[in-house]
């Protein structure tokens, strides 16, 4: 008796409508078609415009300042947060003075303001109005060096120099402002400037034999 043989397909489906179920791939370019349309309405729409006055309005207050640079007078428009280091160094190329730490606390950045050593990163330059600042670009006299930019050089003292210039600065504020009685003293007060490469034995030698020449 011959076995009935049962199929394992499916009868096609009857005629009528299938539904319509969007591929993967029609759906990202549906969405992204609609994303481009919503964004352009939005640029139509004047959100530019608008960020463009927002980003003006938020625009730091600038000041303009006069001040005395190595016997120069210059005057300037900054931000109003610019340091006095970042002025010397990104509006008046004088970059002699370094920036170490930004955070006034290796010395590297030393310089003078009406005599008196500051750290120029911590230094506003708007607050600066009239002032003499001399850097070490200023020390020298033409090719004569300054006596203790000299004496660092007689007495080695500076090894990769970065910190040299603030050091130097820090020296001849020091020496103006008479506290050069002993080594332990010149230590003392030139300990904001730090010499990484431990050159401390010279340089306070340097500022007192400097001393001793006035």
């Amino acid at each position: 008796m011959p076995s009935e043989s049962v199929s394992a397909v499916p009868p096609p489906a009857g005629p009528g409508p299938s539904p319509s179920r969007p591929t993967r791939r029609t759906f990202i370019a549906t969405t992204t078609a609609v994303g481009g349309v919503a964004v352009a309405g939005g640029v139509v729409g004047g959100s530019l415009l608008v960020g463009s006055q927002e980003a003006a309005a938020a625009a730091p207050p600038a000041s303009r300042v006069s001040l005395t640079v190595n016997g120069t007078r210059r005057t300037v428009t900054v931000d109003n947060r610019t340091s006095l280091l970042d002025l010397l160094r990104e509006h008046l190329g004088l970059t002699g003075s370094k920036k170490g730490c930004n955070a006034g606390a290796c010395g590297a950045c030393t310089v003078l303001v009406d005599g008196r050593r500051v750290n120029a990163c911590l230094t506003l330059a708007v607050r600066l109005e009239g002032a003499e600042v001399t850097t070490i670009e200023g020390l020298a006299d033409g090719d004569e060096l300054h006596p203790l930019q000299q004496a660092f050089i007689d007495e080695d003292a500076f090894q990769c120099g970065y910190c040299t210039p603030g050091q130097i600065l820090s020296g001849v504020g020091c020496i103006e402002e008479g506290h050069t009685g002993s080594p332990e003293e010149i230590r003392e007060w030139m300990s904001g400037n730090i010499c990484r490469c431990g050159c401390y034995v010279k340089i306070a030698r340097a500022v007192g034999q400097t001393a001793g020449r006035k």
